[in-house]
Order: C-alpha cells, then sequence, then structure tokens
C-alpha cells in the first residue's frame, strides 16, 4: 500500500524537523530530512541560483527513496515548494522546472502541516536566514498556498500540543 506523504513546511527554526522526527516515531514509519540542510554542510556553502532545482530533485527524490520504507505515512521535512519560496525570496523568481514541482504540490502530497513560527528562533549554521528573514519567508509562504490553492493545517504551541494537533489532522485523512 502507497503510504500518504504529510508535507511539513515552515520557516528556519520553526520545528519542521523535531515534528517529523516526533511523527514518524508516534507513527512507526520514517521521515525524510531536508535535503537542504544536508547540502549546506556537504557543500559548505549556501546555495545558488543554479542550485535550486537540484536541491528541491533531490528532496523529490529522497522522499521516493523512503517511500518503500514507510509505514501508512511518509513525513516529509519540507518539500519542493518550500525550495520555490526561498527562490523567490532570494533570486527574485521560480524557474519553469521548479515551479512545475511545486505545482505538484496538491498532487503529490495527501496533507500538507505548516508550523507556527511561535517558538524560540535558533540561528542554523551556515543557512542564510535569520528571524527577520523568517516574518518575509513566512508571509511568501502563505501567498503561495493561497496562490496554488493548497490546504494546510496550522501547528503551533510547544512540541506535544504540535504532536497532537497533527495526530488530529492525520487521523481526519
Amino acid at each position: 500500500m502507497k503510504p500518504l506523504r504529510i508535507a511539513i513546511l515552515g520557516t528556519a527554526s520553526s520545528g519542521k524537523t523535531t515534528l517529523a522526527e516526533a511523527l514518524a516515531r508516534r507513527f512507526d514509519t520514517v521521515w525524510v530530512p531536508e535535503y537542504l540542510r544536508e547540502f549546506v554542510d556537504v557543500a559548505q556553502r549556501i546555495p545558488v541560483e543554479a542550485d535550486q532545482i537540484h536541491i528541491a530533485r533531490k528532496q523529490r527524490a529522497r522522499e521516493d527513496e523512503a517511500a518503500p520504507r514507510a509505514r501508512r505515512f511518509l513525513f516529509c521535512d519540507t518539500t519542493p515548494l518550500m525550495t520555490a519560496v526561498y527562490s523567490r525570496h532570494y533570486f527574485g523568481g521560480i524557474d519553469a522546472e521548479l515551479a512545475v514541482l511545486a505545482d505538484a504540490h496538491r498532487r503529490d502530497y495527501d496533507l500538507t502541516l505548516l508550523t507556527a513560527a511561535d517558538i524560540p528562533w535558533v540561528a542554523d549554521g551556515l543557512q542564510r536566514e535569520n528571524e527577520e528573514v523568517s516574518i518575509t519567508i513566512n508571509r511568501m509562504l502563505h501567498e503561495e498556498l493561497a496562490a496554488r490553492g493548497i490546504a494546510y493545517v496550522p501547528v503551533g504551541g510547544d512540541a506535544d500540543q504540535r504532536i497532537v494537533q497533527a495526530a488530529n489532522a492525520l487521523a481526519a485523512i
């Protein structure tokens, strides 16, 4: 049986990874880490515009690789849609191939969870975002979701509250 893909979106330091890991433990399944973090750690640099499509493709490929190991749910710590939002912010637009991957979000994910920016912001190594930029990215993410007609479930509060909110949303699908 094909697992339900659960997209977890949000700005830097909004708890996406913590939530993905916790939900995978709770539902005894796997999760897909954010490839951007690995890219930055390995390359020891922030991505440039030409890297955006590679990052989005790799994120999607990692999901496809993990899907056969997933049980009922596959939790995805970000998606190509987030890459598109960052591309729009940092490079002034979204290239055509990245737009296609971002447009597939409604079709490819069975539920989108949106992490609130209501936990303390923590710097993330070479990641270029700061708390001020996170506010802008959050606004842009909401705009992209609305423009693409993507429904989402907001999750906020402490880790336990987020897990309960996400579990309730999962029970409804």
